[in-house]
């Protein structure tokens, strides 16, 4: 079963919450809650990427995830995994001195630099984009999932050749899939209400998983652990049952 990855944004303008968790406490609380849920690793991120999002500097954004980070490392105690999100190496190298076992990171201009980083300890992970594939460093390998970077200025048609591109690319690397509240799932479903469009969310979540991903980003950490259990049991099951002989020989 793929790890679910549970999404806390520490931002007051996030496109699929509304800065619900821009407060620290309000953020640690919701981390801890995912991992109870079902959550193996918990992502941190500081600055939005909805389209037409202020850039912050590396300062802004550790100012906001450092108090989370700090809490939630030890509050965890090795029970999920922490990922900060960010492109900016500075917030990946106090985040990982805090205590983080992951980078994710969304920009392929400074993928290199967290490689660097990554490389320097043996515990730690990196989420990279799939276009950084042919420049990643063969022992670091293991350590990489490749996002193929869904909704990252994508169209529709473009979104749906990337979701289409995770069998082939799960054939030779773990890949992470982040697509949960994305605008693909709302041209696919119709349905314009954040939050209101689960059944969308959980269609790519099975499709990828039934394609090889390895791990998958999420808001609805709960739902979506649910569906994926239905899903594996279901596919074991098939697996195991006996194929009947053919009562003809």
């Amino acid at each position: 079963m793929p790890v679910v990855m549970g999404i806390v944004n520490v931002t007051p303008d996030s496109f699929s919450d509304g800065g619900k968790y821009f407060l620290s406490a309000e953020a640690v609380r919701r981390a801890k809650n995912m991992v109870r849920e079902g959550a193996g690793i918990v992502d941190i991120g500081g600055e939005s990427t909805r389209p037409g999002a202020e850039p912050l500097t590396w300062e802004e954004e550790w100012e906001r995830v450092e108090p989370v980070v700090r809490e939630l490392v030890p509050a965890l105690n090795g029970r999920a995994i922490v990922s900060i999100d960010t492109y900016h190496p500075e917030t990946a190298e106090r985040s990982v001195a805090a205590g983080v076992r992951m980078i994710n990171c969304v920009s392929s201009e400074t993928a290199p630099a967290m490689m660097e980083i990554v490389a320097s300890a043996p515990d730690l992970e990196l989420v990279a984009p799939a276009g950084c594939r042919g420049v990643i460093p063969e022992e670091l390998l293991p350590r990489v999932y490749l996002d193929p970077m869904i909704g990252f200025g994508t169209t529709r048609e473009e979104d749906l050749a990337l979701l289409a591109s995770v069998s082939e690319l799960s054939s030779s690397s773990r890949v992470l899939v982040g697509a949960s509240r994305k605008r693909i799932v709302r041209k696919l479903t119709g349905e314009k209400v954040t939050g209101k469009n689960l059944g969308g969310n959980l269609g790519i979540a099975l499709w990828c998983a039934a394609n090889g991903a390895a791990a998958l980003r999420v808001h609805d950490v709960g739902e979506t652990v649910q569906a994926l259990k239905v899903f594996v049991s279901i596919a074991n099951a098939t697996r195991a049952v006996p194929v009947p002989a053919d009562s003809a020989e």
